[in-house]
Protein backbone atom coordinates (compact mmCIF):
# COMPACT_ATOMS: atom_id res chain seq x y z
CA UNK A 1 0.00 0.00 0.00
CA UNK A 2 1.22 3.20 -0.88
CA UNK A 3 1.53 6.40 1.90
CA UNK A 4 1.59 10.34 1.02
CA UNK A 5 2.67 12.41 3.83
CA UNK A 6 3.09 16.36 4.46
CA UNK A 7 6.76 17.45 5.68
CA UNK A 8 7.86 20.88 5.80
CA UNK A 9 5.19 22.68 3.78
CA UNK A 10 5.32 20.20 1.13
CA UNK A 11 3.53 16.76 -0.07
CA UNK A 12 6.08 13.76 -0.05
CA UNK A 13 5.36 10.13 -1.39
CA UNK A 14 4.17 7.85 -2.73
CA UNK A 15 6.03 5.78 -0.18
CA UNK A 16 5.02 1.93 1.13
CA UNK A 17 4.14 1.48 4.28
CA UNK A 18 7.47 -0.28 5.84
CA UNK A 19 9.02 3.10 4.40
CA UNK A 20 6.54 5.58 6.20
CA UNK A 21 6.94 3.35 9.23
CA UNK A 22 11.19 3.69 9.09
CA UNK A 23 10.65 7.49 8.26
CA UNK A 24 8.40 7.53 12.19
CA UNK A 25 10.41 5.50 14.20
CA UNK A 26 13.46 7.54 12.61
CA UNK A 27 11.60 10.97 13.75
CA UNK A 28 12.27 11.90 10.10
CA UNK A 29 7.75 11.86 9.99
CA UNK A 30 6.57 13.54 13.37
CA UNK A 31 4.02 12.13 15.19
CA UNK A 32 2.21 15.37 14.28
CA UNK A 33 2.87 15.55 10.24
CA UNK A 34 -0.23 14.21 8.19
CA UNK A 35 -0.59 10.70 6.24
CA UNK A 36 -2.74 9.65 3.53
CA UNK A 37 -3.44 6.38 1.47
CA UNK A 38 -6.04 5.61 -0.75
CA UNK A 39 -9.06 4.48 1.14
CA UNK A 40 -8.60 6.99 4.07
CA UNK A 41 -11.45 9.40 4.07
CA UNK A 42 -9.09 11.70 5.63
CA UNK A 43 -5.64 12.96 6.46
CA UNK A 44 -4.48 12.26 9.52
CA UNK A 45 -1.52 12.57 12.24
CA UNK A 46 0.41 9.61 11.72
CA UNK A 47 0.57 9.26 15.32
CA UNK A 48 -3.44 7.88 14.99
CA UNK A 49 -1.78 4.95 12.61
CA UNK A 50 -0.46 3.30 15.20
CA UNK A 51 -0.73 -0.36 14.65
CA UNK A 52 1.75 -1.50 11.69
CA UNK A 53 1.92 -4.89 10.01
CA UNK A 54 5.17 -6.23 8.34
CA UNK A 55 4.43 -5.02 4.82
CA UNK A 56 2.96 -1.67 5.84
CA UNK A 57 0.45 -0.03 7.93
CA UNK A 58 -3.00 -1.36 8.64
CA UNK A 59 -6.28 0.34 7.94
CA UNK A 60 -7.49 2.41 10.55
CA UNK A 61 -11.07 2.45 10.83
CA UNK A 62 -13.60 4.34 9.07
CA UNK A 63 -11.75 4.18 5.59
CA UNK A 64 -14.08 5.42 2.52
CA UNK A 65 -12.01 5.29 -1.04
CA UNK A 66 -11.65 9.41 -1.79
CA UNK A 67 -13.87 10.33 -5.05
CA UNK A 68 -11.60 10.05 -8.36
CA UNK A 69 -9.19 8.00 -6.75
CA UNK A 70 -5.68 8.72 -6.05
CA UNK A 71 -4.18 12.34 -7.60
CA UNK A 72 -1.37 14.05 -6.37
CA UNK A 73 -2.27 17.76 -5.40
CA UNK A 74 0.38 20.33 -7.26
CA UNK A 75 1.42 21.59 -3.94
CA UNK A 76 1.38 23.26 -0.69
CA UNK A 77 0.30 21.26 2.63
CA UNK A 78 -2.88 18.62 2.54
CA UNK A 79 -5.94 19.99 4.79
CA UNK A 80 -7.63 17.42 7.10
CA UNK A 81 -10.87 16.34 5.33
CA UNK A 82 -8.46 16.59 1.60
CA UNK A 83 -7.34 14.17 -0.58
CA UNK A 84 -4.71 14.24 -2.86
CA UNK A 85 -5.92 15.51 -6.30
CA UNK A 86 -8.08 18.11 -4.69
CA UNK A 87 -7.41 22.14 -4.54
CA UNK A 88 -4.84 22.82 -2.15
CA UNK A 89 -6.41 25.31 1.24
CA UNK A 90 -5.08 28.56 1.04
CA UNK A 91 -6.29 31.68 2.64
CA UNK A 92 -8.29 34.05 0.25
CA UNK A 93 -5.81 36.05 -1.62
CA UNK A 94 -6.75 39.84 -2.05
CA UNK A 95 -6.85 40.78 -5.82
CA UNK A 96 -6.45 45.01 -4.89
CA UNK A 97 -8.57 45.50 -7.79
CA UNK A 98 -11.05 48.24 -6.57
CA UNK A 99 -8.14 50.06 -4.73
CA UNK A 100 -6.37 50.17 -8.38
CA UNK A 101 -9.31 51.52 -9.91
CA UNK A 102 -9.56 53.80 -7.82
CA UNK A 103 -6.05 55.30 -7.49
CA UNK A 104 -5.58 54.94 -11.21
CA UNK A 105 -8.68 57.50 -11.58
CA UNK A 106 -7.96 59.77 -8.89
CA UNK A 107 -3.90 59.55 -8.17
CA UNK A 108 -2.28 58.89 -11.17
CA UNK A 109 -3.00 57.18 -14.48
CA UNK A 110 0.55 55.85 -15.30
CA UNK A 111 0.98 53.69 -12.02
CA UNK A 112 -2.34 52.78 -11.65
CA UNK A 113 -2.39 50.88 -14.72
CA UNK A 114 0.15 48.43 -13.71
CA UNK A 115 -1.56 47.77 -10.55
CA UNK A 116 -4.82 47.08 -12.20
CA UNK A 117 -3.17 44.55 -14.57
CA UNK A 118 -2.07 43.08 -11.56
CA UNK A 119 -4.92 42.71 -9.60
CA UNK A 120 -6.79 41.33 -12.41
CA UNK A 121 -4.23 38.43 -12.97
CA UNK A 122 -5.31 37.37 -9.40
CA UNK A 123 -8.16 35.35 -9.66
CA UNK A 124 -7.43 33.53 -12.90
CA UNK A 125 -4.25 32.61 -11.43
CA UNK A 126 -6.21 30.92 -8.20
CA UNK A 127 -8.33 29.05 -10.36
CA UNK A 128 -5.89 28.18 -12.30
CA UNK A 129 -4.45 26.88 -9.13
CA UNK A 130 -1.32 28.92 -9.35
CA UNK A 131 -1.55 29.93 -5.65
CA UNK A 132 2.62 31.03 -6.09
CA UNK A 133 1.58 33.23 -9.33
CA UNK A 134 -0.78 34.50 -7.50
CA UNK A 135 0.51 35.85 -4.32
CA UNK A 136 2.80 37.37 -6.67
CA UNK A 137 0.49 39.36 -8.91
CA UNK A 138 -1.39 40.26 -5.75
CA UNK A 139 1.57 41.82 -3.90
CA UNK A 140 2.37 43.92 -7.68
CA UNK A 141 -0.44 44.76 -7.31
CA UNK A 142 -1.00 46.20 -3.94
CA UNK A 143 2.63 47.88 -4.47
CA UNK A 144 1.69 49.70 -7.43
CA UNK A 145 -1.31 50.67 -6.15
CA UNK A 146 0.52 52.43 -3.11
CA UNK A 147 2.94 53.88 -5.45
CA UNK A 148 0.01 55.47 -7.83
CA UNK A 149 -1.18 56.54 -4.35
CA UNK A 150 2.09 58.07 -3.08
CA UNK A 151 2.15 59.81 -6.49
CA UNK A 152 -1.05 61.54 -6.52
CA UNK A 153 -0.88 62.37 -3.11
CA UNK A 154 2.61 63.85 -4.06
CA UNK A 155 1.57 65.82 -6.23
CA UNK A 156 -1.38 67.30 -4.45
CA UNK A 157 0.58 68.52 -1.31
CA UNK A 158 3.16 70.08 -4.13
CA UNK A 159 0.30 71.89 -5.25
CA UNK A 160 -1.41 73.04 -1.79
CA UNK A 161 2.24 73.88 -0.89
CA UNK A 162 2.82 75.98 -3.95
CA UNK A 163 -0.15 77.60 -4.09
CA UNK A 164 0.34 78.66 -0.48
CA UNK A 165 3.71 79.98 -1.25
CA UNK A 166 2.16 81.80 -3.83
CA UNK A 167 -0.56 83.66 -1.58
CA UNK A 168 2.40 84.34 1.08
CA UNK A 169 4.41 86.06 -1.56
CA UNK A 170 1.38 88.08 -2.48
CA UNK A 171 0.86 89.70 0.40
Amino acid sequence: MEWHYAKNGSQEGPVSGATLKNLIMSGEVASTDLVWREGMSDWRPAAEISDFESDGVAQPAGIVAPPGGLQIPQGGVPQPGQVPGSPVAHAPISNYLVPAILVTVLCCVPFGIPAIVFAAKVDGLVSRGDIAGALEASKKAKTWTWVSFGCGFGVALLYVLLMVVGVAAEL
